[in-house]
């Protein structure tokens, strides 16, 4: 059984993957690739093993076989730098043609990449308007979105004083933030002022389990140590 969260009276289910189906319209939507992270550090000095952009795609392929989608919608931060879709090895770039010729693919401009690149399918998109729904990037809190950006993440107090951190889904009932769904992105924890673009007293969170994902009681939430207080924007 999955979860569900209604948004502008539709359905809508978060997978543990930390992506989003819209069964109704038979609709993926991901979030905050971040498509060769492990390559932009590594042209910087901080090596990092090389296969973010492996383990990401494997991950989408899975959800889109499982799920057989018409349409898929990438929330921004598809790629983690302008010229990322430059460093993909030939393979992972045949992946991704693969991948937006089988839907109609939207690649929703971020930050980190404004102008998706044209070579790889899809079609690129400032923001999409489905209905009563509005699809982009930063959030806004507007009624009806649906964003990525902040790379929510739950802190959870649970029994005997352990701590379990994990990705997660947000929403006040009008709006609705997405986790990243790339292998080497930190996350950011709800409980920051961040997330203070929404209605905090009508938090919901959802967060992904190895299984399942599941409502966390406001409750039992917990900041993270200072430490890790910029570790999401990595």
């Amino acid at each position: 059984m999955h979860v569900q969260i209604e948004l502008q009276s539709h359905e809508l289910w978060p997978l543990t993957e930390g992506a989003l189906w819209w069964p109704a319209r038979k609709t993926l939507i991901v979030s905050d690739l971040h498509l060769e992270k492990g390559s932009s550090f590594a042209r910087r000095g901080q090596h990092l093993p090389p296969y973010d952009t492996r383990t990401t795609l494997a991950q989408v392929q899975r959800l889109i076989t499982r799920y057989q989608p018409k349409c898929v919608i990438s929330l921004g931060d598809s790629f983690h730098d302008p010229r990322a879709h430059d460093r993909l090895s030939p393979h992972e770039t045949e992946i991704v043609r693969d991948l937006t010729a089988r839907t109609d693919w939207v690649w929703v401009e971020g930050n980190h990449d404004p102008d998706p690149p044209q070579h790889l399918g899809g079609r690129a998109s400032k923001e999409l308007h489905i209905g009563r729904l509005v699809f982009r990037h930063e959030p806004t809190g507007e009624t009806g979105e649906i964003a990525g950006h902040l790379h929510p993440c739950a802190r959870l107090a649970g029994r005997g004083g352990k701590l379990v951190r994990r990705r997660c889904f947000l929403t006040d009932g009008e709006s609705l933030i997405l986790p990243s769904m790339g292998a080497f992105t930190g996350g950011l924890n709800v409980l920051d002022p961040a997330f203070n673009v929404m209605n905090r007293p009508r938090f919901r969170v959802y967060m992904s389990g190895a299984e399942r994902v599941f409502a966390v009681p406001l409750s039992r939430l917990v900041p993270d140590r200072r430490d890790r207080a910029s570790h999401w924007r990595l």
